[in-house]
């Protein structure tokens, strides 16, 4: 059909065949080999399909290189609830287990919320470089063990970590692949809400340390745009933010010519 327009040009770049969105004349490519082929008059020939079968081969497979997600939020955003819903939707995420030195509260188990640690030892921890990545929040220290990040990731299981932004920044640097989610109050008011909530749930009405998780957040909130998604917790709809991180996590294991990971 002569003069018909189609959204996508096919261009050289360099050695590669590269797909260039644009509109060009269907009158000017040449002859159709079939309903799906298009072959060129001027003798172009596309590059070899190993690289993107190998690409495809992988993906079909099951095979493809596992993929680092960072998951930040200002405290009282409900990152626990979170994760545990992530939990609950077996999607095949590793999420590792942070190392702190605060105190476990009531319903926190060692080894599943936090792996809960002394300060000489997580001194210790981080001095032997055992850290992938850790920070100092509320003044408690808060870190990432190296060790079971590597094993997941070796063993093609993509990692999902919960950590403060001066982590993720971390993580930034070291690992530039890794892909950063940020969920956030749908307010400040909001967060307030929750966090005035929180404190009369665990019977310490500190007012005070409120005002000071208030300034944290504000903090936190102007790193919103290094980050490569955001996810609004809205009160209530735990479930729907819940399958807003999962569709990040499926869609992000879909991506051609992710940065690999290595840590």
């Amino acid at each position: 059909m002569v003069g018909d327009r189609v959204p996508l040009r096919l261009v050289r770049s360099g050695s590669s065949l590269a797909c260039q969105l644009g509109r060009i004349d269907r009158g000017k490519i040449g002859a159709m080999d079939g309903p799906d082929t298009v072959r060129d008059t001027d003798g172009f020939q596309p590059d070899s399909l190993a690289g993107p079968l190998e690409i495809l081969s992988r993906h079909s497979g099951g095979a493809a290189p596992a993929r680092m997600f960072v998951l930040s939020a200002p405290s009282g955003t409900g990152k626990d609830s979170v994760l545990a819903g992530l939990r609950r939707r077996n999607i095949d995420l590793h999420i590792a287990v942070a190392c702190t030195t605060r105190q476990p509260r009531p319903n926190e188990v060692d080894g599943v919320d936090y792996h809960f640690v002394g300060r000489e030892e997580f001194a210790e921890i981080r001095g032997s470089g055992e850290f992938l990545e850790d920070a100092v929040y509320a003044g408690h220290g808060y870190g990432t063990r190296l060790g079971p990040v590597r094993e997941a990731l070796n063993a093609s299981r993509d990692v999902l970590l919960k950590i403060e932004v001066q982590g993720a920044a971390t993580v930034r640097l070291k690992v530039p692949g890794a892909v950063l989610i940020f969920l956030a109050p749908a307010s400040l008011d909001d967060l307030r809400e929750r966090l005035e909530c929180a404190a009369v749930e665990r019977g310490v009405a500190d007012q005070a340390d409120i005002e000071r998780r208030l300034v944290e957040a504000r903090r936190e909130l102007a790193c919103l745009p290094g980050y490569d998604y955001l996810v609004v917790n809205h009160m209530h709809r735990l479930e729907e933010t819940v399958r807003q991180i999962e569709a990040i996590i499926l869609s992000e294991r879909t991506r051609i010519g992710a940065v690999p990971i290595r840590v």
